[in-house]
Parts: structure tokens; sequence; C-alpha cells
């Protein structure tokens, strides 16, 4: 679609939403902001560079605003069956999201990565492979920068690594990486899409523009992702931590190698991977996959995956106060990512959970913890669910905070010489918070005025 003179609707006026009024604007689109919120609930200046150039439509019934446009372009948390949104792809009007408008007016190859957890860490780090390998390199999407707002900084031969969540690539339609990674996939987001089956099928929509000259990274360990096995037309790379593969990348005889039709290249040790857990083996190995479906030599992946210290939020060390460590794992949005922080902590550990319920359950994860999580703070709006689901996981050292700033003070007076506190809440922080990264700077601000006794 040549988006010159025509009138496009933006659903949702957060980073992407923002980031695809300015690229459009800057291609001759005629284009509408639109918010659910009015403008007044906006910070001051943050809509001001549209002023005089696009049309203001925040608060308003979005029914008439889409009746009107010839696009809509949706942000990820906008859900798709709302009415207005139906009528338009009714009505035959394109309907995609950010990152797929990202993609038409980028000019790189693209690599993208997704999955349940692991999507961050493992996009930085491969956005650092491909840096250290001499590639003009973007890291863009859910990792914190949209793909529209550098779409028209790349250029030929350049690279995008893009973590692509599930709601992101609802709206795709001809989003289409070189290579691809699905890191794992377990129970998320069920508040959205009801099902696993739905969860399933949108996170399968990353390589189903890919043809057979493209290659799809799986991981052999998850039973789902194994499944999705005859689904790509693209090239199957497997990773595996627990299992000697016949191909791709897995542990042999103590190192980490990837197996190819040239033969077996060693990249390195599982211990000198920096940063730690056996979760962060797995990204390391993915990543590996991802950087080998390029050629890129060995050490360099091997320099890479040795001094890369992890990303912010994610088993992120914060300071050691009175003996105690305080790590902040705000980027810990679901159970699943909870449980691989706890299963990470090698000292008796207090933990911070709750927030915005995704309708999770959290008896499993409780039950799963082992020795060294000593203490449970509650938070939020899951508060009473996870009282509920430690009670039923005979977990009996758990305590409520009213606030958030209270648990991180009640976990200071439960925490002992030698201990964690852990802050990995297994839920969203829309309860509290803008999002996880607002959550984990404000974790790290109250530690970081800590005075020592």
């Amino acid at each position: 679609m040549d988006y010159v003179g025509k009138k496009v609707m933006i659903v949702g006026m957060a980073k992407s939403g923002i980031a695809s009024a300015r690229l459009l604007l800057d291609h001759g689109a005629r284009v509408v902001l639109y918010d659910a919120k009015t403008e007044d609930r906006f910070p001051d200046g943050a809509l001001d560079a549209f002023k005089g150039r696009a049309e203001f439509a925040l608060g308003a019934d979005p029914g008439p605003v889409a009746e009107a446009a010839d696009a809509l372009v949706l942000s990820p948390g906008v859900p798709t069956n709302l009415d207005f949104i139906i009528k338009a792809q009714r009505d035959g009007k394109k309907v995609i999201g950010e990152i797929e408008l990202g993609f038409l007016f980028s000019q790189a190859e693209f690599v993208a990565i997704t999955g349940t957890n692991g999507k961050t860490t493992t996009t930085a780090l491969t956005g650092e492979i491909f840096k250290n390998a001499g590639y003009n390199t973007f890291v863009l999407g859910n990792i914190g920068v949209p793909i529209a707002a550098e779409a028209d900084k790349t250029g030929k031969g350049d690279i995008v690594v893009a973590e692509t969540a599930a709601l992101q690539l609802e709206t795709i339609e001809t989003f289409r990486p070189h290579a691809c990674a699905v890191l794992n996939i377990t129970e998320d987001h069920l508040n959205r899409y009801g099902t696993m089956e739905n969860y399933i099928a949108a996170k399968a929509r990353i390589f189903e523009n890919q043809t057979e000259n493209d290659f799809c990274v799986l991981n052999y360990d998850n039973d789902i992702t194994r499944a999705m096995e005859k689904q790509p037309r693209s090239r199957i790379i497997w990773f595996s931590r627990q299992v000697k593969l016949p191909g791709g990348v897995f542990i042999e005889e103590g190192n980490i190698v990837s197996a190819e039709d040239d033969g077996k290249h060693v990249i390195c040790r599982p211990d000198e991977v920096k940063i730690p857990g056996v979760h962060n083996l797995e990204n390391a190995l993915a990543a590996t996959a991802l950087a080998r479906s390029y050629k890129i030599p060995a050490d360099v992946i091997r320099h890479t995956l040795m001094t890369f210290p992890g990303v912010e939020h994610r088993i992120e060390f914060v300071r050691e106060v009175d003996g105690v460590r305080y790590i902040n794992d705000s980027k810990g949005t679901n159970p699943d990512a909870t449980e691989k922080a706890a299963a990470a902590m090698t000292r008796p550990t207090v933990i911070i959970m709750g927030g915005y319920d995704k309708n999770s359950s959290f008896e499993q994860l409780i039950a799963g913890f082992g020795d060294n999580i000593r203490a449970i703070v509650a938070i939020g709006d899951t508060q009473q669910k996870i009282l509920r689901d430690a009670e039923k996981a005979g977990f009996k050292n758990i305590y409520t905070a009213d606030s958030f700033e209270e648990a991180v003070l009640m976990s200071r007076k439960l925490a002992q010489e030698g201990w964690n506190v852990l802050l990995s809440p297994a839920c969203a922080s829309y309860d509290m918070f803008t999002d996880f990264e607002e959550r984990g700077r404000v974790f790290k601000s109250i530690v970081n005025s800590f005075q020592r006794e």
C-alpha cells in the first residue's frame, strides 16, 4: 500500500503508536491519532510534535474515526477483536501492527526472536554477536525500541534483530525474517488468547512467510516447539541443553557445539557463558544457532558469550546491603520466567511476587521452589490468588504487603545476612506500574536508598 495521501488511524499512542505516527507522517500519510485516553491524561509535551501535523481523536468514539480512515495501524496491546477493528477488516481496510509497518519501510534483513521467556536476553545477546561480527545492527521490537522508530535509518546489508511478542505477531501480513527463533512456549497471556492453542498459533506466525531459503531455530527440549517441526517451510536448526543432537546446537563433551554440514564447530564451555542460570544457557544456544545461520565465526560467538553481561530487569544484581543481595527480575512476568529466576538462586531467598492477573496459576511454581526460596511477599491484584496457591502447595512462610515499597521493606526485614531478596513477580505490572521497566526501576531506587545498618 502506498501511504502517500492516505488517511491512517494510529490505534494506541504509547511508544509503538508514536513511532508509527512519525514514520507515516514522514512518508506523506495523513495521520489520525487515536487512544482511549484523552489528551489531558498524557504526560506534558508527549504529543506536542504532532500538533499541526496530525489529527487528534483522543478519547473519541473510535468507530467514526476508523470509518473515515483508509488504514489502521495497531499498537501491540490493542485487542484485535474490538468491534471497530473487526468492521474495518470486514470493509477491506488494511489493518496492520507496528512491526509490520516498520518491516515494510525497512531495508534491512530481519532476525526475529519470540517465545514465552528469554526473548529479551536472547535478542540483546544475538544483537551483540552480530555487532561484534561487523554487521550494522539494530536491536529493536518488544525489547524497547519500536521497529518503526528506526526503519528509515536502515540500509541494504544491515541487520535488524527484533524481539517479537505474540501480541505483535497477531497483526503481521508480509513480515518475513531471514532467521527466526521460537525459544519456548509455556502458559501465558491466557486472559488475551483464551486457550493455549490460540497462543501457540500467534507465536507460530513468526515463520509463516519464510521460504526454504530462510532459517527457523527451535527448542528441542520444549514439547510445544518440538511439535512445530513440520510447520515452517524454512530450514530448521534445533538447539538443546539436554540432548545430543545429530545436527544443530547442543552440549557435547563439556562444550557448546554447532553441528553443521561441514562438521562440528566448538563454541565454548557452558560455564564460560557469563550470564547465569540454565535458562540463560538455553538463550545462549539459541543465539549461537541464529548466528551460525549467518556463518558468523565461532570465535566471535565465543567472545560474546563470555563477555555479555545480561540485560536490565532480568536477574539483574542491584547491590548488596548488610550481607543481603538484591536482585531485580521485574521481567519475570509469568510463572515460567519466575521459575527460572528462582532456580538460579544459590542462597536463601525472599521472593516478591504478584501484580496484574493474566489468569495464570501459581501452585506448580510455588510447589517447585525448593529449599532456597524461604519466604514469599505477595502484592498486587494476584495477592489473594498467590496466598491460595501457596496454601495448596504447602508453602507456609508467606506474607502480604499493601504497597510495592512496603513489600521491599518487608523483604529486607525478613532476609538474613547471606540471603537474597529477589523481585520476580510472575505477573505483569499494569496494576501498579506502566510496565515492567518502571517496576524494576522503582525497585532499584528503593534498594539504592537503603542505608547500611
